[in-house]
């Protein structure tokens, strides 16, 4: 059994950049990754305000050296874990045991949603063989494939905190002893569906989120992908570069409160806060930074601000929502918040929570306003909360 759990490589993918330098730059630019619609093609265009990469199918297939015509999921899944396997640089990676637990909400839905516009006006027309494959679990193997990953694979579907759940899944892989290598987090692409249902639940906002703002209006949608490479302490003794940083707690919980809707006192949040706390043996005053869930909805920044408070009163740490730069990238967003949360230790980054102007009314304490770096920063917990009131934070720790 492995005494610990690090963390190798990095990878990501998302509004803000196309790979990990990308990002660190939009970040200390405060450069937010959020414009009108103009790769999906929708009724909200110029209404709803998203978080696309800035690449087309075509684009991602050349980086992806996948088809064309295969899911944007799926492309901007091996995008990035491709670059977190390059990242972590693992000598003798084919000795060893590997899997890929791979996170995604909507799978191939957005090529089913083309073959569909033309099948719906005729159904003489279209080719069954072009919605084949589309599933949720599909994604992971055709990612798996081109990595060459074959010694275990799973799919990992728990609305928002799908990827987060991902990673702590892999870390218990490897505490276990069942694996040496997991290439952990997720992936997810915008689609007609996705956006009609966050726009039926009235909670997208039409002009850029402001998270943990007591003028917050709902959350922007986004796309992409983020990827950590776990590996055991023995593995993480035979890298070159050292490991990053070390997974030192994890925990989830589900309040069951609503479907759609996070418990008005935060009851899920909170625990899932403790229990990573407890996992890891630190104490709140521990944290040195929070990378909040901070969707910029009403129900979800009240409901973690809730928690918050319940378990860091008086003293807070620094906290900030990066999704005021990405946007809510729902399967993907606890991949990508976990790599921004090991590059937060790496290079003592604070990220700022863009456009905040006014603390929430109820809560003594507000998100920070600006990029902060040269930090002192040791440990990091990273929030994800996902539909059904499924919870899971992860901390991560320096070594």
């Amino acid at each position: 059994m492995s005494s610990s759990v690090y963390v190798a490589g990095l990878g990501v993918i998302s509004a803000i950049g196309k790979n990990v330098a990308e990002h660190l730059k939009s970040f200390e630019l405060e450069e937010a990754g959020m414009g009108d619609i103009s790769l999906l093609d929708t009724i909200h265009r110029k209404k709803l305000p998203v978080g696309e990469v800035k690449l087309d199918n075509k684009e991602l297939a050349a980086i992806s050296g996948l088809p064309d015509d295969i899911s944007r999921t799926a492309s901007l899944s091996l995008i990035a874990a491709r670059e977190a396997l390059s990242d972590a640089a693992i000598p003798n990676l084919n000795s060893l045991r590997t899997g890929f637990v791979s996170a995604n909400t909507v799978g191939g839905m957005d090529r089913s949603e083309h073959f569909f516009i033309d099948f719906v006006e005729d159904n003489s027309k279209g080719k069954l063989r072009n919605v084949f494959d589309h599933e949720c679990g599909c994604i992971t193997e055709i990612v798996a494939d081109k990595l060459g990953i074959g010694d275990f694979l799973t799919t990992i579907s728990t609305a928002c905190s799908s990827s987060a759940n991902a990673v702590f899944y892999a870390a218990r892989l490897i505490k276990n002893d069942v694996l040496d290598v997991v290439i952990a987090g997720g992936t997810d692409a915008l689609t007609k569906f996705t956006l009609n249902g966050f726009n039926t639940l009235m909670i997208l906002d039409d002009e850029f989120c402001k998270p943990f703002d007591e003028h917050r209006e709902g959350l922007n949608l986004g796309e992409g992908a983020g990827y950590l490479v776990l590996v055991s302490d023995k593995v993480a003794k035979t890298l070159i570069k050292g490991p990053y940083c070390k997974l030192s707690g994890y925990s989830n919980n589900n309040d069951a409160y609503h479907q759609t809707a996070s418990s008005p006192d935060g009851t899920g949040s909170y625990l899932a806060m403790t229990g990573a706390l407890e996992k890891s043996g630190l104490a709140p005053s521990d944290i040195d930074y929070i990378n909040l869930h901070g969707t910029g909805t009403p129900n979800n920044d009240s409901s973690e601000g809730a928690a918050i408070q319940r378990l860091f009163d008086p003293h807070y740490p620094p906290m900030s929502s990066t999704k005021s730069f990405t946007g809510h990238t729902l399967g993907a967003s606890g991949g990508i918040e976990a790599v921004f949360s090991v590059l937060s230790i790496k290079h003592g980054i604070i990220y700022p929570n863009l456009r905040f102007e006014t603390r929430m009314g109820e809560l003594p304490f507000g998100p920070e306003q600006r990029f902060l770096k040269g930090q002192k920063i040791n440990h990091v917990m990273s929030n994800s909360f996902g539909f059904g009131g499924n919870c899971t934070s992860l901390i991560f720790s320096g070594i």
